[in-house]
């Protein structure tokens, strides 16, 4: 009798999820424990271990499509033949890719000759490289999985096609759309992002920071806190330190509003937004006043290693005081950006550029970023968003301010 491979739960409020990458194909020996499938919630990544060792005979699901928690999504034949030795089967990297449209599309799809398997490459992109006279193997995959997509190939060749001058495609050349459905954590955050431009009365308020001083300290101890904490000294501790500081100044900006109430926090959960395999991702950290600098840089490259592998769990994405988006590490030079509902303040880092800049009369050159926080009006002033702006700078400006608590 064959045993059903289920979506488990993962949580009270999650009802469905989002298939992702089978990490098996049909006819492959699964051990028992072993990862099948990774799905995805609207929090989250998962996997889905075999609940029991065997063939898996039928897959139900196919990547992209939505299904209920509980759902049976695939089969396993626990009377199954092992592989000879007992070796588990080599997992497959994903579903097979839709077969091309044209045999001439079907070129880039097949073993470059080398033996080993060439990429998969999506319907679009395989006609593209096609008419473009290019196999697999000189492309850099993006796509999940390994994919090659349309946009991959384009860009592989856009360098080239610059460089001679070549006039752009006449009228009716090749024109590809390519539907890829929209993974559970991106309509999160459409979603999310919809909610708090539409339920808070946002607004913007900017600032620019000499970062001179933190940039010299810095470099002085960063090889030092290196070796004792095994970690980098990054500008991030610099700047959750000075949040909470800001935070407790402030304590409007910490806090939520819940239908008629207030709702004043008297910890200090500081969001850090960081880029992950599946999109942006806003990892918490708890009690950030207790922690130290080294505290704090451990926490946030845990998270970054994690979230490129899709594995931060959804506790840790739940709950947070406040925010902190750095969008400087992609070449920002200024932004506003939005509030993580129900919290009332995010603050946008930027680029750090040197500028001219008057001191004490004279034109001096400085490391200088500009920050903006967004707050929800509703409970934070004018005033009072300027004024934890102003704290952020004080503190980055002068950092034995973030030591000394003054």
């Amino acid at each position: 009798m064959a045993v059903e491979l289920k979506v488990p739960s993962m949580g009270e409020s999650i009802k469905e999820v989002q298939i992702g990458e089978w990490l098996k194909k049909e006819g492959d020996w699964v051990n028992k424990d072993e990862n099948v499938l990774i799905v995805e919630s609207e929090k989250s990544n998962a996997e889905i271990p075999a609940p029991s060792a065997g063939i898996l005979t039928k897959i139900l699901s196919k990547p992209g499509e939505m299904v209920l928690v509980d759902a049976v999504v695939a089969q396993i034949d626990p009377n199954g033949k092992a592989p000879a030795g007992g070796a588990p089967a080599k997992a497959a990297p994903a579903a097979a890719p839709p077969a091309p449209a044209t045999k001439a599309a079907a070129a880039p799809v097949k073993n470059d000759g080398a033996g080993a398997s060439a990429p998969i490459v999506m319907p679009a992109a395989a006609r593209e490289l096609s008419d473009r006279g290019l196999t697999a193997g000189q492309v850099t995959a993006t796509g999940p999985g390994g994919r090659i997509l349309v946009g991959d190939v384009i860009q592989h060749t856009a360098p080239a096609a610059a460089t001679a001058l070549q006039p752009l495609a006449a009228a009716g050349g090749p024109r590809q759309e390519e539907a890829v459905p929209m993974s559970m954590m991106r309509r999160t955050i459409a979603r999310r992002l919809v909610e708090a431009q539409s339920t808070a009365a946002l607004l913007t308020t900017f600032n620019e920071i000499d970062m001179t001083n933190v940039m010299a300290l810095r470099s002085e101890f960063k090889d030092g806190f290196l070796t004792k904490h095994g970690v980098k000294l990054g500008f991030m501790s610099f700047f959750v330190k000075a949040a909470v500081e800001a935070l407790k100044l402030i304590p409007a900006v910490n806090a939520e509003i819940r239908g008629n109430e207030i709702i004043y926090h008297n910890y200090y959960d500081i969001g850090v937004a960081v880029g992950g395999g599946k999109g942006l991702v806003v990892p918490i950290i708890r009690n950030a006043e207790t922690l130290g600098f080294a505290e704090v840089e451990k926490t946030i490259e845990n998270f970054g290693k994690r979230a490129k592998d899709n594995l931060i769990k959804p506790e840790e994405l739940q709950g947070g005081t406040f925010t902190i988006s750095n969008g400087g590490i992609y070449g920002s030079l200024l932004s506003t950006p939005i509030v993580n509902p129900p919290q009332s303040g995010i603050l946008g880092l930027h680029a750090i550029q040197e500028r001219p800049m008057a001191i004490n009369g004279q034109v001096v050159i400085r490391s200088m970023m500009y920050v903006a926080l967004t707050y929800d009006h509703r409970l934070v002033d004018g005033r009072e968003g300027v004024t934890f702006l102003k704290r952020i700078k004080e503190c980055m400006e002068n950092p034995s301010r973030i030591l000394l608590e003054v």
